[in-house]
């Protein structure tokens, strides 16, 4: 035997030795699949975390840096491509789902305790005696009162696993010793129908806040009850809605179309198209329908709106929507963080894309409402700027427009003073709630008595309130003068009282008095009909 073919062997042996000696020394870990992948961007961000982690002279977090690094990233593309932090991703599913698992409250931290809003109704708190104003100390032997007691981990004891049971200890004004009560754990609905009720005797209304995945099963319950009630017209009120999940609003705007009527146009990078069409299942093809929409009405509100509009069914009022044409899929990223990707853009019936340009970074797409402001669309439908390249025509003939939101059929001015945009702020920011609690607390007893009916129809404010409140709300020290807008802000402080002792239902029905929109509606609902 030569040498050649006798010590082979032997080299080959010892080439392999050395080099798994090497990679070990180096740290070398990378997979075959790595090694010859034919793109190594993935690889170079890998790389840089672990230098960071293991030779960077300080300890750094670098869960923080892949944070910002995706965020990085995913700001390049487009505003609406996002990154959900593990943190905040089970809100995130749950506003989604459209309900929780949880007692079923609504609460805020009031001096050094948690204070109950309203118990939801229907939920395990309401039907277990928890009422607005009780005070929560305990949740099993856990205390819930002092300084140190912060609102995440409030949730934490009071949501759990499904039909799992939570001791509450709560204090009640006027009762002597604390009551307990054993609450068992229930899916409670984040709820996506904000009010339906008549507005006239032929007139039906129904304001949805999202789209989720609960959210067709609700409007066709109130759709129904609206329906059987004697409605021959509808106002399905969008505004101020940010969108949600496609389906959703496909349901929604099949209950209104024709069979085989076409709704909506995805379209993909790679240029596959997909469309889909009205079934025969709508409840309300014959009736009278106007949708309200505004500028912050986007999405799923303007893919419903867009729908409609398109196929000449009803009659779009108010200002032009937001201008999303964007669609999102939620991909999970492996440690209990997601990004929503853009994967697709959507176009309505008639072709028209309405997402509004974001080439210019995303501190300008979303100052579009100041570039509104300015140039004077908000308060006139000839403000607003159209390219003629994008007329569309549906197919009666009517002129729509893409290129940047829904353009309504009628137009309705915004009230665009600083006590009115103040008054809009308080009334549905929440912060409101919170001054009503506390006079609430001293005059629950009052109103315990009080029927919805009367409660809408008898209960004045007194004069003394809307000064209390702008006291509290120190507006005066921010240079807002709402004293000669006395009447406006009673109408939002009743809202608030309705809100926390009988529901949206009434806050919205009270809010909605005097609405120019609804107004507007019901102007057209009284024009005769030409043959």
């Amino acid at each position: 035997m030569s040498f050649q073919k006798k010590y082979v062997p032997l080299v080959v042996g010892l080439s392999v030795a050395m080099g798994i000696f090497i990679g070990a020394k180096l740290h070398f870990n990378d997979t075959t699949e790595r090694i010859f992948a034919a793109n190594s961007k993935k690889d170079k961000l890998n790389r840089l975390i672990d230098f960071i982690d293991y030779e960077y002279v300080d300890t750094v977090n670098t869960d923080s840096i892949v944070d910002v690094t995706v965020n990085g990233i995913l700001e390049n593309l487009d505003p609406h491509s996002v990154y959900i932090p593990a943190v905040d991703y089970e809100d995130n599913a749950d506003d989604m789902r459209g309900n929780f698992v949880g007692i079923g409250i609504s609460f805020y931290p009031y001096k050094d305790s948690i204070a109950v809003i309203r118990a939801i109704e229907g939920g395990p708190a309401a039907k277990a005696g928890i009422k607005g104003g009780d005070r929560i100390l305990y949740a099993d032997t856990t205390k819930l009162f002092g300084a140190s007691v912060h609102r995440d981990s409030v949730i934490n004891r009071l949501k759990g696993a499904i039909n799992s049971k939570v001791k509450l200890g709560v204090f009640r004004k006027g009762e002597e010793e604390l009551l307990e009560f054993q609450v068992k754990r229930k899916k409670v609905p984040i709820v996506s129908i904000d009010a339906s009720y008549k507005i006239t005797d032929d007139l039906g209304y129904i304001k949805v806040n999202r789209f989720a995945e609960t959210t067709f099963d609700e409007f066709q319950k109130a759709l129904g009850e609206l329906i059987k009630d004697g409605i021959t017209g509808l106002v399905l009120d969008l505004r101020d809605n940010p969108g949600g999940y496609i389906s959703a609003a496909e349901q929604i705007a099949d209950e209104f179309l024709e069979d085989d009527k076409l709704m909506l146009i995805t379209k993909n990078k790679n240029g596959d198209e997909n469309k889909a069409y009205a079934s025969s299942r709508g409840e309300f093809e014959k009736g009278a329908l106007y949708v309200l929409i505004n500028e912050n009405s986007a999405s799923a509100s303007e893919i419903v709106a867009g729908a409609l509009q398109d196929n000449d069914k009803g009659t779009i009022v108010g200002r032009r929507s937001f201008g999303k044409g964007l669609v999102q899929r939620e991909m999970p990223l492996g440690d209990g963080s997601a990004v929503r990707l853009t994967v697709a853009r959507y176009y309505t019936p008639t072709g028209r894309s309405i997402q509004k340009p974001y080439g210019n970074g995303n501190g300008a797409y979303y100052e579009d409402y100041e570039k509104r402001y300015r140039n004077g669309e908000l308060l006139t439908a000839d403000s607003i700027q159209v390219a003629d390249s994008l007329r569309f025509f549906t197919p009666l003939g009517n002129v729509v427009y893409g290129g940047g939101g829904i353009i309504p059929d009628i137009f309705v001015p915004k009230d665009t003073s600083i006590a009115n945009e103040t008054l809009e702020f308080v009334s549905r920011s929440g912060f409101m709630n919170h001054f009503i609690f506390e006079y609430l607390e001293k005059n629950r007893s009052w109103y315990k008595n009080l029927t919805v009916e009367e409660f809408i129809r008898d209960y004045v404010v007194e004069d003394s309130l809307p000064l209390d409140f702008i006291k509290y709300a120190r507006l005066n020290e921010a240079g807002v003068n709402l004293s000669e807008h006395s009447k406006a802000l009673k109408k939002a402080l009743k809202a608030a009282i309705g809100q926390q002792i009988f529901g949206p239902n009434v806050f919205e029905f009270i809010l909605n008095e005097g609405d120019p929109m609804l107004l507007k509606v019901i102007e057209l609902e009284s024009q005769p009909i030409d043959d």
